[in-house]
């Protein structure tokens, strides 16, 4: 890259300098793309608030939350991978610059469907599944193109601050959605998330394009989708890794779905309270992707731990006694949750080939995000079926369990084995290597 006007601002070379928490920010097209999205995520959240709640006022079933949810993410499970290729093949600027407006215009949609008072259920489920097959493209393409802008040594910081950019929006959005669909009406927060994506808009067109390190683009060709089945799955750190991810994306994000209902069945509270449960567990999830921005470590084992920890929290806040202690728990929620997705992303970024990178993301985003069309329904199926604590409580006890499952895989790949000890001064449950005890005795 040759000097000139903000040459200084580009990203860091790789170097031993420390990372700090907000590193990124030293790269100018990285401000400028955070500050655009911190818009557009705060209308965003307002969207799935209002969107969840009309859905809940239309039917009155959890279900049928959770069929809409299914619909925005099916796509993400039938073509998931597609978007991956497009990823690699295409720039990534541009394509950003077509799905941002796309998704504007859903939210506009909405907003004049419910203002004209014309309304049904299926205009709901027929505009998120329309954003669902944006979300295709936009996902590995905004997933990867952080890579081009802050270079491999601040990936796993920029993915943390994302993260929590996306999470600090949803501090304001349920809150400002709930007083406003209590208010005016759902209407007006389509309306503003419609409006909100000129803010990203704007920002790709500011970047510096001479100041992007894009990874080189794969060329287009036959049986690329294939080349990247199989480049996963000849990386077991990889692979298992985006098996739990599955797991846990299909069974353990599913707020949206326990939260209405524990809400309106178990509160028998209004669309307030459910804007309020989601600010808190946003609160939590805040601390999680800055805890992960600051973490250097690229170990497995962390984020296999933060899955299990996530399964427990959701167990534990099934079994809240009161209104307020299922609100303090909500902060934990978000932690565990997105401490996991948070380094689970930034670590198969960081493990994979850059030429495969946009395909490895996509089959990552397919899991985590295409599992909802399953987990979605069959969770509120559950929940309508045999009350919201039952229904939060099954889907923590799936994350533990799974958690655990590629733990114990993993330790074998490795060659390692559970040694439990009882023996004072000494840790009672570890992974140890499998031959250790025929070592010791040869030694």
């Amino acid at each position: 890259m040759s000097p000139g006007p903000g040459a200084d601002s580009a990203p860091a070379p790789l170097t031993t300098d420390k990372i700090s928490t907000f590193s990124s920010f030293r790269v100018r097209n990285y401000r400028i793309h955070f500050l655009g999205s911190s818009v557009s995520n705060i209308g965003t959240w307002m969207q799935r608030i209002a969107q969840d709640w009309l859905v809940h006022e239309l039917t009155g079933s959890a279900a049928a939350v959770g069929i809409t949810m299914a619909l925005q993410f099916l796509p993400m499970l039938l073509f998931g991978l597609y978007g991956g290729v497009l990823a690699d093949r295409l720039d990534k600027r541009r394509l950003l610059l077509g799905t941002q407006v796309a998704l504007g215009v859903t939210g506009l949609t909405l907003a004049v469907l419910t203002f004209t008072g014309v309304v049904n259920v299926w205009h709901v489920y027929a505009v998120a599944f329309v954003v669902g097959m944006v979300t295709v493209v936009d996902n590995p393409a905004r997933q990867t193109f952080v890579s081009d802008m802050v270079g491999p040594r601040l990936l796993r910081n920029a993915v943390s601050l994302n993260s929590a950019n996306f999470q600090s929006a949803r501090l304001v959005g349920p809150a400002v959605a709930g007083v406003m669909i209590s208010a005016v009406g759902s209407g007006w927060a389509f309306l503003l998330n419609g409006l909100s994506f000129a803010a990203p808009v704007i920002g790709l067109l500011m970047m510096r394009t001479a100041e992007l390190n894009p990874a080189e683009r794969t060329p287009r060709g036959k049986g690329q989708l294939r080349e990247g089945l199989r480049y996963v799955g000849s990386r077991p750190d990889l692979l298992w890794l985006i098996v739990l991810v599955g797991f846990i994306g299909t069974f353990g994000f599913n707020a949206a779905i326990w939260l209405v209902a524990f809400t309106d069945t178990v509160f028998h509270s209004e669309a307030g309270t459910y804007g309020l449960l989601n600010s808190l567990m946003a609160a939590g999830s805040v601390v999680g992707a800055l805890f992960a921005a600051r973490r250097g470590s690229r170990r497995m084992r962390f984020t296999v731990a933060a899955g299990a920890l996530f399964g427990v929290a959701l167990t534990a806040a099934s079994l809240a006694p009161s209104f307020w202690v299922f609100a303090l728990v909500m902060p934990l929620v978000g932690i565990a949750s997105l401490t996991f997705q948070v380094t689970a992303n930034s670590s198969i970024q960081l493990a994979s080939d850059p030429a495969m990178r946009g395909r490895v993301i996509s089959l990552f985003m397919m899991v985590f995000v295409g599992g909802t069309p399953i987990g979605g329904p069959l969770t509120g199926w559950i929940t309508d079926q045999f009350g919201a604590r039952l229904g939060m409580a099954s889907g923590g006890v799936i994350c533990l369990l799974s958690a655990m499952g590629v733990a114990l895989v993993l330790a074998r790949i490795g060659g390692l084995r559970l040694e439990i000890s009882l023996r004072a001064g000494r840790r009672r449950v570890a992974f140890v290597p499998r031959d250790r005890g025929k070592l010791t005795a040869t030694a």
